[in-house]
């Protein structure tokens, strides 16, 4: 399995739009191609903005490509995302997994 995940982060007037959105694209695009095993977002607020993280678990790189195409190592992005002052990190990360766990849930305390 592998995962890939996304960061951006929008000012927090944006925030709850932004997540609203990002549950119709993001979210749902990547639960509903073929090869995902499960999608998961996170929301932290820090300063004046709320970061998301979108990990979503595959069975291998062929799935991913079906979401992001041939470079999937570059950000998927969306014709909305300007519209709630989005920052992108333009790069993912991608690394293997032997688990489909929720990877924001660690039980870590910290």
């Amino acid at each position: 399995m592998i995962s890939r995940t996304w960061h951006g982060c929008v000012p927090l007037v944006h925030k709850q739009g932004f997540y609203d959105y990002e549950l119709i694209t993001g979210v749902v695009e990547t639960k509903q191609t073929i090869g995902n095993i499960e999608t998961y977002l996170e929301v932290i607020d820090q300063g004046d903005y709320a970061h998301f993280f979108l990990c979503s678990i595959w069975e291998d790189m062929a799935a991913i490509k079906k979401f992001a195409g041939n470079t999937p190592e570059i950000a998927v992005t969306y014709p909305k995302d300007a519209e709630f002052g989005l920052i992108s990190d333009p790069l993912v990360i991608m690394q293997e997994v032997t688990s489909a766990k929720n990877p924001f849930e660690s039980g870590m305390d910290l």
